[in-house]
């Protein structure tokens, strides 16, 4: 190691540590400033947003005694030890003991502050049962929302019911005022069904439940549910009646208000919080939305344009509420919930739509409340097959009309899904080699020239000489054929597949739950061994596959380490040091992706070997003394850099 290197390396930890303490100092002052607002907040009696930030301030500065006191509070204030109760067994086993404890305990609120609606103040919180083939849902009369959704046809990776969302973690409803200046929050407001059934079983027509929520004078507003079979698509509208001397005269719009606390649902939290993200769609345009695997906090948007629909996704699931119009506009925020918890993170939505108090139109919407299985969510329509995670341009591309296309056919005919991507990766391979195969010749036929390339090296060992070692070296591989650039060929032609790969496997939710080998679990890490202690990046436990993909790369890196410039220390120590960062970086991704990945270079490195059979070190030799003896023939590229070289001072080789 030489002077320069050690240099260079005592200043990039100088500025390491600089950066260290920076960033630490700037942490202290973000934390202070989100406690200060949290504080705020629950002065003022916003407890909800109050959580938001305190969950915030724990997750910057983790076990401070006053944060930890507050969220404790505050969950106890916002109910959440009884949605603990209600997420799992008590949705799908009990659900009549449910209702009745539920009817026992009427809830009151603040009469006076609803105006027109105080007689809805009041009320017991009873629950209507709408369910088809796929999905359960809980109505609530506190509100008239969907109090919780459960997925029949899935399960949690600890084997319970998969509720999309659950109990009062969940806020949905308009907020307006009234002409005599009262905020009105039909969150917190009572319903009354209009029919007196409580539970509705669709079975070959669509069912639908209204909920009506009246004022003191009559007038009322109306939800209608209605679910049809084999559907996860929940029909939403709203209907306004006689409010014309209830609602402010001067109001335009009304607000939404949707909030929602995500569950983990999938053993890797650390991946699913990756792909937990909050998605929408502009008006008849693109579809945007927070950037997935980011690490900030918090993240907030302001949408002053027309939107169709607003999701709320996982890694497998998606909540979205669709407007068969439009909104006017949305505000949106994310923020990340701190461990221990069993969310992951916390959505909240604000969206306009056009309201007229003296002749109210019907608000036209849906829910989906389902899994992000591409073919189901393209068939839906309105976009929403981009709720999927298949990358952007070409890979996208690739993944939707070339990979999605395979794995279903072949998905038709195979049960087993190891060997589903067994196939897949035999397929690419082989459509991949006619294209490949020259550079793996061009690659074997440098593996012969490199005891030639070496005595180079020893002609030329002088750092001043390097320039006339690199055209001495062109020069031998041109006279003897060979096109040194053609190693890097193969590896251009796979990245597309590669990043497609990459963003197709851990997004397929045809994987989730099943196993290969001793992988329990495709969509997640495969465990042969947990650790007693974290190691950073790389996480506490040891995949198997991981570890098959990094040995099997740097195998194929050695076989294939022939190109110009992989002789150098530096390089070589790369062709080693890249596995092994994937290997942290991948341990926790996919099991499919690095079995995949393995099953690639197992492939890569066959080909190769097939590729040397069919090369004659004696032709190439050969062909080279035949070339020697010949006079060079210069490109004018070749002659402007020899010119440009005989300027600086440096003469090229004789030839």
């Amino acid at each position: 190691m030489d002077k320069n290197t050690i240099t260079g390396l005592i200043l990039i930890l100088a500025i390491f540590i600089g950066f260290s303490i920076y960033n630490k100092a700037r942490q202290n002052k973000a934390y202070e400033k989100i406690v200060v607002v949290a504080d705020s907040l629950y002065e003022a009696g916003d407890l909800e947003n109050a959580m938001a930030q305190y969950n915030l301030a724990a997750r910057l500065k983790p076990g401070q005694p006053d944060v930890i006191l507050k969220l404790n509070d505050l969950e106890q204030k916002l109910g959440y030890s009884q949605v603990e109760q209600i997420s799992d067994s008590t949705i799908s086993e009990e659900p009549a003991a449910t209702e009745s404890v539920a009817q026992s305990v009427p809830e009151k609120t603040d009469a006076l502050q609803y105006g027109a609606f105080a007689s809805s103040a009041e009320g017991e919180n009873e629950f209507i049962t709408l369910e088809n083939n796929m999905l359960e849902l809980r109505i609530s009369l506190k509100g008239g929302r969907i109090y919780s959704a459960r997925l029949k046809n899935y399960k949690t990776s600890g084997g319970n019911p998969l509720v999309l969302f659950d109990g009062d973690s969940t806020v949905f409803g308009f907020n307006f005022f009234t002409v005599d200046n009262k905020a009105v929050e039909t969150n917190n407001l009572f319903f009354k069904p209009v029919s007196s059934k409580r539970n509705y079983v669709v079975t070959s027509e669509p069912q639908e439940v209204s909920l009506r929520l009246y004022t003191d004078a009559g007038g009322y507003i109306q939800y209608d549910y209605s679910l049809a079979p084999d559907k996860y698509m929940v029909d939403f509208n709203v209907s306004f009646k006689s409010l014309g001397g209830v609602v402010a005269s001067n109001l335009s719009s009304l607000s939404i208000d949707w909030r929602m606390n995500i569950l983990q649902k999938e053993k890797g939290r650390q991946s699913e919080i990756s792909y937990t993200t909050i998605k929408y769609r502009h008006y008849q345009d693109e579809v945007d939305g927070f950037r997935e695997r980011s690490n900030r906090e918090l993240e907030e948007a302001d949408i002053p344009t027309r939107l169709s629909w607003v999701a709320y996704k996982d890694q497998f699931f998606s909540a979205v509420l669709i407007n068969n119009d439009f909104f006017q506009n949305g505000t949106i925020t994310s923020t990340r919930v701190v461990e221990p918890s069993k969310y992951t993170k916390y959505f909240t939505s604000e969206l306009g739509i056009p309201f007229n108090a003296s002749s109210p139109e019907p608000v036209s919407m849906s829910f989906y409340l389902g899994p992000n299985h591409f073919t189901t969510l393209r068939k839906t329509g309105n976009e929403l097959e981009q709720l999927v995670t298949l990358g952007r341009n070409i890979t996208r591309w690739i993944n939707q009309f070339v990979i999605i296309p395979i794995f279903n056919w072949l998905n038709r005919h195979i049960a087993n899904y190891g060997i589903i991507i067994l196939i897949l990766t035999l397929i690419i391979k082989v459509v991949l080699f006619p294209l490949t195969y020259r550079s793996y010749k061009s690659q074997a036929k440098m593996q012969v020239l490199k005891p030639l390339v070496d005595e180079l090296g020893k002609k030329f060992p002088k750092k001043e000489d390097a320039m006339k070692k690199q055209q001495a070296t062109m020069d031998l591989y041109k006279r003897a054929g060979v096109n040194p650039m053609g190693g890097c060929l193969p590896l251009l032609l796979q990245m597309p597949i590669l990043f497609a790969m990459f963003k197709f496997f851990p997004a397929s939710i045809e994987l989730r739950q099943q196993s290969f080998l001793w992988a329990t679990d495709l969509s997640t890490y495969d465990s042969i061994l947990t650790l007693p202690f974290t190691i950073p990046m790389y996480g506490n436990h040891v995949s198997l596959f991981t570890l098959l993909m990094t040995v099997s790369t740097i195998l194929t890196m050695k076989m294939t380490g022939s190109s110009p410039g992989q002789d150098q220390p530096g390089m070589k120590m790369m062709t080693y040091m890249m596995p092994v960062m994937f290997m942290f970086i991948l341990n926790n991704f996919s099991a499919a992706l690095t079995y995949y990945y393995f099953l690639a270079n197992i492939l890569t490195f066959a080909q190769n070997m097939i590729s040397k059979r069919f090369i004659n070190a004696e032709a190439v030799l050969s062909t080279l003394e035949e070339n020697k003896k010949k006079p060079a023939r210069k490109s004018k590229w070749q002659q402007r850099l020899e010119a440009a070289a005989r300027q600086r001072g440096i003469n090229p080789p004789k030839r």
